[in-house]
């Protein structure tokens, strides 16, 4: 897609409608005189438990020679994976037919490009190894016997040229296995890079191959080990194993790539899973695609292209395999949730963007930087359509985007340190969060969600625990629109409906960890209303959802 190209803008470097429906006026019961009173000072803010005050709240009376306005938040505080349930949000008295004061419009949502490894079945393979990792069903490869691999002493890394058998995945399922033979074309202190034996010619150049793990050894891994914590060594040979293989780029045939895009990389955790591991390679091991220019395998994959796309690819998967080590292997529990195991992944692809702008390579760290961005807009274009705590595949690029906000959100509040302590224990998902901030994650979630709206909204300060810190996403935005319109249609993607506080009518269904945006104007001298939370039938929104009204007022 064009945006692999374009300049990103953070801090330090320089300075709805789906799933949204309109119903009649009056559509829930009227509160009475039942409810919360909402009088807040600019720049305040609260949550409300529906299941506390009936779902309804009122604001006072706008005394002010000013319009009031707040922004209102209809919000999943939490809940179930993959939890979700119907809501509306209305005035109690409505005004009929009201208007509301914009009516915005909006272009086409962005899609991925075809021929790229941002494609659906790229991400669907992604969350289906990560729930994989945590089932830990594996299907064995066919009369298996027991493979351990060669253990030198003391802890020797294989010598170039060495040959070995790998069984790799044949499939989206890892319900079938190739044997791979494959050779040992460079070593490095952390790294090993074997390429396929049956790889086509003329593939990549020894020092190109000699570069990428340069890259692998000097940055990527002391990057990632430094940042989530270490990975294991099963096979006592001090390396991590980057096998590049066909077998990686016949997972999607030629048209599934040029549709549907490719799978470039990933990590399957069976390799060093205790209870598995020697049923298939025994080891720490990294797949990748081999470079294939004539398309005999699949389609066409440059030299070039992968030289540019495997350290992206590596960075992320290794994040993945350092968690299942860290969780499984070292305490014995269970692994991450997907939801924060792809958030910090993505986190390691921008950590490792930002390593480069030490060196003032500013183009690298957009080239690493760019994907959790982009993301990040798709989720902004449309929260209250993409979960946060997502259970399975969802089919898109939006909930690893919300994952990413939070997890950057998560850093930018509570430190550097933050996702090493996130990954070496044995707690996962919510409960992880929760016992590393100290703080509920009802109250972190909406902070959140406040965040991404008001951090660095023009002529308002926001309070410090709804800002972020490493970006100013308008500032990052507005940037990349004004390069590239097409990808970000937008210069902010996140855009509330607008409304008077009597002709609130906004209705859809939560999905776990999001929610949607509203703004609400009083006019001066305004007097007061309410706003009722509830489902569709007047009952309290379910609790498998954690509903909470998020209310901040914005002048």
């Amino acid at each position: 897609m064009k945006v692999r190209h374009t300049l990103l803008a953070c801090a330090g470097v320089f300075a709805l409608t789906a799933c949204v429906e309109s119903s009649g006026p009056g559509h829930l019961p009227s509160c009475g005189g039942a409810g919360s009173q909402i009088s807040l000072a600019i720049g305040a803010y609260t949550s409300n438990d529906p299941a506390s005050d009936s779902g309804c709240v009122t604001f006072a009376a706008n005394s002010a020679a000013d319009t009031a306005e707040y922004l209102v938040l209809p919000w999943s505080a939490g809940g179930n994976l993959g939890a979700s349930a119907l809501f509306a949000l209305e005035s109690s008295t409505p005004v009929a037919a009201a208007p509301s004061f914009s009516a915005a419009t909006y272009s086409p949502l962005p899609t991925g490009r075809p021929a790229t490894a941002r494609g659906p079945i790229a991400v669907a393979f992604d969350r289906y190894l990560r729930t994989l990792s945590r089932s830990r069903t594996y299907a064995l490869p066919a009369r298996a016997a027991a493979v351990v691999a060669p253990r030198p002493s003391p802890a020797a890394p294989p010598p170039v040229g060495d040959h070995r058998t790998f069984k790799v995945c044949s499939d989206l399922t890892c319900s079938g296995f190739d044997s791979v033979r494959a050779v040992a074309k460079t070593v490095g202190a952390h790294i090993a890079i074997y390429v396929d034996t049956l790889a086509p010619s003329p593939g990549m150049s020894q020092a190109a191959l000699d570069s990428l793990a340069a890259v692998f050894d000097a940055r990527l891994y002391p990057l990632d080990t430094a940042t989530f914590g270490g990975v294991s060594d099963i096979d006592n040979n001090s390396v991590v194993i980057v096998l590049m293989t066909g077998t990686v780029n016949k997972l999607v045939t030629a048209t599934e790539c040029n549709t549907d895009g490719y799978v470039a990389g990933f990590f399957f955790s069976a390799d060093i899973d205790p209870d598995f591991s020697t049923q298939f390679n025994n080891g720490e091991v990294f797949y990748s695609i081999v470079a294939d220019s004539a398309a005999t395998l699949s389609c066409a994959h440059g030299p070039g292209a992968l030289e540019r796309t495997m350290p992206l690819t590596f960075v992320h998967e290794f994040q993945h395999m350092i968690n299942f080590v860290q969780k499984v292997l070292i305490r014995g529990a269970q692994s991450e949730d997907t939801w924060l195991d792809e958030g910090l992944a993505r986190y390691a692809e921008e950590n490792a963007g930002r390593s480069y702008l030490a060196d003032g390579d500013s183009a690298s760290f957009s080239r690493f930087a760019i994907d959790p961005i982009f993301d990040a807009y798709l989720y902004m274009r449309r929260p209250g359509s993409s979960a946060l705590l997502f259970a399975a595949d969802t089919g898109g690029l939006a909930p690893l985007g919300a994952g990413w906000l939070f997890v950057r959100y998560l850093v930018d509040q509570f430190g550097d340190s933050l996702p090493r302590r996130l990954v070496e224990n044995a707690q996962s998902g919510q409960a992880n969060v929760t016992g590393r901030t100290s703080q509920p994650f009802a109250v972190i979630v909406t902070r959140w969600a406040l965040a991404n709206w008001v951090s660095d909204l023009p002529g308002f300060t926001a309070a410090p625990e709804l800002k972020y810190t490493a970006w100013h996403f308008r500032a990052t935005f507005a940037s990349l629109h004004s390069q590239d319109p097409s990808d970000f249609p937008l210069a902010y993607p996140l855009v509330p409906q607008v409304s008077q506080g009597d002709a609130v009518q906004l209705n859809g269904r939560l999905l776990a960890g999001s929610g949607f945006y509203q703004r609400v104007k009083q006019a001066p001298g305004g007097a007061a209303f309410t706003l009722h939370f509830a489902d569709p039938g007047g009952s309290n929104v379910p609790a498998t959802v954690v509903p909470r009204l998020v209310v901040l007022r914005i002048r």
